[in-house]
């Protein structure tokens, strides 16, 4: 990837507030991170009535009611429950392929859905993982925040290979409390998604997967003799590519993307696949209008 492109630009934190406004009225301020619990006691929104009975706290007596209706009814109120979103960032090699590298695509719907999060008083944190590591931001909270957000994608590099399984036993292992994790991954695992994403569905997170391609992986368009190399380990392969070649590579390619769209069906797993080529805020009003983040 090239180390001085930068994800975020001036134009790129106009579209912020932008989007943040469009998915509120989308949704009518129901954003799935405003997600809350009906419970008895000091809260912050009054709810519902019901009948007073022996025993309740008389604190929360409607007495103006009481003095309308001569009936004792005892109000209700929601409470906010915080939710905690946590972004898994593929920062493995392969993410930095392409003209527009998947790894700043990545890092540009990141920014935008964290700072949708930000926006709703949720709890935030960002892992950038590899086979081998994972860099992690710490939990924030806040729209002041997403300058911190931004400096830590912006240093993210591409470097090491992908391994999906280890890499979320990693963070289930350091990682207590359960939430909404949202995976943005090109999922170019040698052994397959399937491993890493069950590690994630079994600690009962609730998982939303953004799948990020490029068009050139969807349709090559090569024919003649090439020395493949590995993005990620940089095995080098001659190879020769014929139409025949090129259709079922297509054809493995298609098959991969289907898989993944019925495993995630199957284990009621949001999924949405972009590729580079589309303006990431167009997948981001996408996401919200298939009503992927809403409760």
């Amino acid at each position: 990837m090239n180390n001085t492109q930068s994800a975020f630009d001036s134009e790129f934190l106009k579209k912020l507030e932008y989007l943040y406004i469009v998915s509120k009225k989308i949704f009518a301020g129901r954003i799935k991170a405003e997600r809350r619990s009906t419970r008895r006691g000091v809260s912050v929104e009054f709810a519902d009535y019901r009948n007073y009975t022996a025993g309740d706290d008389f604190r929360y007596i409607d007495w103006n009611a009481f003095a309308r209706l001569d009936e004792l009814l005892l109000k209700l109120y929601e409470e906010r429950e915080d939710l905690h979103i946590y972004f898994l960032v593929d920062a493995s090699r392969s993410m930095t392929y392409g003209e527009l590298p998947k790894l700043i695509y990545a890092k540009r719907v990141a920014a935008a859905l964290a700072y949708i999060g930000l926006s709703n008083l949720d709890r935030v944190s960002i892992s950038a993982f590899t086979d081998e590591d994972a860099n992690r931001l710490p939990t924030e909270r806040g729209k002041g925040k997403i300058f911190t957000v931004l400096d830590f994608l912006e240093g993210i590099d591409g470097a090491g290979e992908t391994n999906l399984e280890r890499s979320f036993r990693n963070f289930v292992h350091t990682t207590k409390r359960r939430g909404l994790i949202v995976l943005i991954s090109d999922l170019f695992d040698p052994s397959g998604f399937a491993a890493g994403l069950n590690v994630l569905k079994f600690q009962k997170h609730d998982l939303f997967v953004i799948h990020i391609v490029d068009e050139k992986e969807t349709n090559p368009g090569l024919l003649g003799d090439y020395h493949l190399v590995d993005v990620e380990t940089n095995e080098l392969r001659p190879v020769t590519i014929n139409e025949n070649h090129l259709k079922r590579y297509k054809a493995l390619f298609q098959k991969y993307c289907d898989e993944l769209d019925r495993y995630c069906i199957q284990c009621e797993i949001g999924l949405v696949r972009t590729t580079t080529q589309s303006p990431f805020e167009e997948l981001i009003l996408r996401i919200f209008r298939m009503g992927g983040f809403v409760s």
